[in-house]
């Protein structure tokens, strides 16, 4: 329960923000909403608005839709000609199908950039109130032998960026090393008022997180201090709060894609994908540590649902706005039939992912 409470919380959070952001731009353009759910499954309660839009909680807290007004599933396009037919023309006017494309992609794309400006205001809110880390990354001491030895850092060298990113405070640095892919990190540091370079290959060793959770991770062999060893927490503006939100986002973003692209490329651990289970499990232990950790990670978690749901797989959102760029090349939908095939690729990629990561899971606590 300790795991699970934390998680339901914050999946409920993530989940409505990606449905609102549909929801709001779809009444925005005059589309009829018919449901707005968080989960899947049987209904456990809800209610109608004035609008007739069925808001309800369901037993499977894994995701959630909204339905639209003709729509048999969430965004899904039947023939616009057997649209014509069948309705009036009050109703007409409330069908997502027949909204003009730019309409119907910023409906769709509302969902994943909700999710991205939850982070963002997530970030500020802890960057403003609480304050951002910006002590400098000092090296205390280099172990011998070390990647970080043999390369030439030394003791009192300061970190200033790691594969051309500009090291804002010390604890960017083992994040850095950790999420960096390429085989060498390039090591910018300062040393008696000079700028040196240097290309360092870590070793990757077996270890526990903060958590107690085996990792991988990338060590390079040195250990940093902060000056007179107070760190240095600064509250910031709100400008440079938002500026270093975007920041967080972009490098949560990018960092993503390009452990996802190394996966295809077999240069990246697959066993570091994880589903729901490692999620619940995280979310518990950070919950435990506080707040403000809690809404760490579900900045974390909304940005990863939000980047998720713009992949170009049909049945997701990405997979929607895919259609939609086909459509504006040909001029017209792509027949059901087509859309059909697609959608039941799309069904077998995502379960394939969903087995995969929960087989990942059930390997982290011990269950394979």
């Amino acid at each position: 329960m300790n795991y699970l409470i934390p998680f339901v919380i914050l999946i409920l959070v993530v989940v409505f923000i990606h449905e609102y952001g549909h929801y709001y731009f779809a009444k925005r353009y005059g589309v009829g909403v018919t449901d707005f759910s968080i989960g899947f499954g049987k209904e456990i309660f809800g209610w109608n608005d004035k609008s007739g839009t069925r808001w309800k909680i369901c037993w499977i807290p894994l995701g959630g839709y909204v339905k639209f007004f003709g729509d048999r599933n969430v965004f899904s396009q039947t023939e616009q000609e057997e649209a014509i037919k069948k309705y009036n023309e009050e109703d007409k006017k409330k069908l997502f199908i027949l909204k003009p494309l730019y309409q119907r992609s910023l409906i769709v794309a509302a969902g994943p950039l909700a999710n991205f400006l939850l982070a963002i205001l997530i970030f500020t809110f802890i960057f403003m109130f609480s304050g951002k880390d910006m002590t400098p990354a000092i090296i205390e001491e280099v172990q011998q032998d070390s990647p970080a030895f043999v390369s030439g850092l030394k003791k009192n060298d300061q970190i200033i960026s790691i594969n051309g990113k500009k090291i804002n405070s010390i604890l960017e640095v083992s994040t850095f090393i950790s999420t960096s892919s390429s085989k060498e990190i390039q090591v910018e540091v300062l040393r008696n008022d000079q700028i040196k370079s240097f290309s360092i290959v870590p070793k990757v060793i077996s270890t526990k997180d903060s958590f107690g959770n085996s990792i991988n991770k990338r060590m390079i062999g040195v250990r940093l201090s902060p000056p007179n060893k107070n760190f240095n927490r600064e509250k910031l503006s709100p400008s440079k709060a938002i500026f270093f939100s975007l920041k967080e986002v972009w490098f949560v973003t990018s960092t993503t894609l390009q452990y996802i692209k190394n996966i295809f490329v077999g240069s990246a651990d697959p066993d570091q994908l994880g589903g729901p289970i490692r999620i619940a499990k995280v979310t518990g232990q950070v919950a435990k540590h506080g707040i403000l950790p809690f809404l760490s990670i579900m900045a974390y978690i909304s940005i990863s649902l939000g980047l998720i749901n713009l992949f170009p797989i049909p049945m997701l959102d990405g997979g929607h706005l895919a259609f939609y760029a086909v459509e504006k090349i040909l001029g017209r939908p792509l027949k059901q039939k087509t859309q059909e095939g697609f959608f039941r690729i799309g069904l077998f990629l995502l379960f394939s992912l969903m087995f995969f990561a929960t087989f990942n899971d059930l390997k982290d606590i011990g269950i394979f």
